[in-house]
């Protein structure tokens, strides 16, 4: 029986890909850079790219952020200060936030079946803004960011972290919910976590990182956490 949920946020509860581009469209426009599909579209392969330096332990977090617009401008020959930009950014993609459609009705369902805790690796000004412009909390019994934390998914350490504020606390009956391999799956593979990766965007699968479960709705989600 499953007794602990852990939640990623962005593409698992929140609609990050809409969220991303509607950010991206409004810094870019404040600085006069034309936010065609192709560069929408290369700034999110380098920005998964970045991120996944930083899970990798192989860069810090502040050098990501900037890094992603500060490649994306040399390969278009965009010649603009990368700060500023991404300073923008951020504050664009903490205004508001989108669900994923059928998310709030998953949240209804399992809350009070089990105790929920949300886990991400974004910034924190970004999504507790985000959170807080939502009705997300009330159903969460608590929420581990990666910058407040002091370590990022999918290290041992953050997730290690996360255990220590949550007594009683046992991992056979937790489960960690994430669309992410690399971030959610690994993680929780090794924290010793049962693992569902939600896979509603049909991402293909790795021989490397394999999920106790996978799921492409939150219908299936429940079925799995029911029949754990």
């Amino acid at each position: 029986m499953i007794t602990t949920v852990f939640l990623d946020l962005d593409e698992t509860i929140f609609d990050f890909k809409k969220a991303q581009v509607a950010a991206l469209k409004r810094a870019f426009r404040h600085f006069d850079i034309e936010a065609s599909e192709e560069l929408l579209n290369r700034y999110d392969e380098l920005n998964k790219y970045v991120w996944q330096l930083l899970e990798d332990g192989k860069a810090g977090r502040e050098e990501i952020l900037v890094l992603r617009f500060q490649m994306l401008f040399e390969e278009f020959g965009i010649e603009k200060d990368p700060d500023p930009v991404q300073e923008l950014y951020e504050k664009e993609l903490g205004v508001g936030h989108i669900y994923l459609p059928g998310a709030k009705e998953f949240l209804e369902k399992l809350h009070g079946k089990c105790r929920m805790y949300l886990v991400s690796n974004g910034s924190a000004a970004v999504q507790e803004s985000r959170i807080g412009s939502s009705d997300l909390a009330q159903y969460l019994d608590g929420i581990f960011i990666s910058e407040e934390v002091g370590a990022d998914k999918p290290s041992m350490t953050f997730f290690d972290r996360c255990f220590s504020k949550i007594p009683p606390f046992s991992k056979e009956t937790a489960v960690i919910i994430g669309d992410s391999l690399t971030s959610d799956i690994r993680g929780g593979i090794g924290a010793g976590l049962h693992t569902i990766w939600f896979n509603h965007r049909n991402q293909p699968a790795r021989e490397d990182i394999v999920p106790e479960y996978e799921a492409k709705s939150y219908e299936e989600i429940l079925s799995i956490i029911e029949a754990m």
